[in-house]
């Protein structure tokens, strides 16, 4: 899923202290930098995972969870007990009797299923986990910013393409904003990695894969493949690096340092300023 469309390489490098992690814990998981040499390529993060022959049956399972998921989170989700801990079981969902139906959701009535039996699915169906987790990203992001004093309008953009939010404070223009998820592992620094890019790229143009700074104003880092809680760090799009082999777009390779804050109407007020 992650070299899609693209080609897959011929080998796949690793480390020797990698082996003695896997051989130590039975199940270990770490990031990989993608290199091709001098040739134009995505600079993302992958994350690799490793174990033991005991493992085997659970590493299918892993793989059927986490596809599709932004790197970050196909760590931590390699990292959660039930796959850490040695002869983890498979969880098998409940087939509880919907009962109380004046009292369930509206949508568990349509489904005829219960509250428990659609979380249970979602929890199963990995492209559905991964859609409903970005969107429970963008929910804790709104409702944080519809909180601001100053705030006029916060307002949700579901189109392809577009970015996440659109939000207006009482004077300006309205100001875009996108938000992206952080990688598992911190920077040797101990800064906290965001691979900054769209998970697709145009065949004839691989630039495209890499943002413009005029896509929009601010960008919302959210840092829960780090903290495991729904909190963000922002910066103006203008003032980040841009990229070294695409003119006119923006490193993908993005560290969360002094332009970054969690005031997040101070970026605000200013990307109005700055726009």
């Amino acid at each position: 899923m992650l070299h899609s469309p693209t080609k897959f390489f011929i080998s796949v490098e690793f480390k020797e202290s990698h082996v003695e992690e896997i051989l130590r814990l039975g199940w270990y998981a770490w990031e990989r930098d993608i290199h091709a040499g001098s040739r134009l390529v995505d600079d993302r993060v992958e994350v690799l995972v490793g174990g033991t022959a005991s493992s085997f049956l659970r590493y299918i399972q892993f793989e059927r969870e986490s596809v599709g998921e932004d790197q970050g989170h196909r760590q931590l989700l390699a990292e959660r007990d039930d796959y850490v801990r040695a002869g983890a079981t498979l969880v098998t969902p409940s087939r509880e009797p919907v009962t109380m139906v004046m009292h369930l959701h509206a949508l568990a009535r349509e489904f005829e299923l219960s509250e428990t039996e659609i979380l249970d699915l979602i929890s199963t169906a990995p492209r559905l986990r991964m859609a409903v987790r970005g969107w429970v990203a963008e929910t804790h992001l709104e409702r944080e910013l519809r909180e601001l004093p100053g705030v006029a309008e916060c307002k949700r953009l579901d189109e392809e393409g577009s970015p996440d939010l659109r939000l207006r404070l009482d004077v300006g223009r309205p100001i875009r904003i996108e938000c992206k998820n952080v990688l598992r592992t911190k920077a040797a620094d101990g800064s906290i990695k965001l691979d900054f890019q769209r998970t697709r790229a145009s065949k004839k143009d691989p630039c495209t894969r890499y943002y413009q700074p005029t896509d929009f104003e601010v960008v919302a880092a959210c840092l829960h493949a780090v903290t495991e809680r729904w909190e963000y760090r922002y910066a103006l799009t203008a003032r980040l690096d841009p990229h070294a082999k695409c003119k006119g777009r923006l490193s993908s390779n993005v560290r969360l340092d002094g332009r970054w804050t969690p005031d997040a109407l101070e970026v605000l007020r200013t990307a109005v300023l700055v726009a």
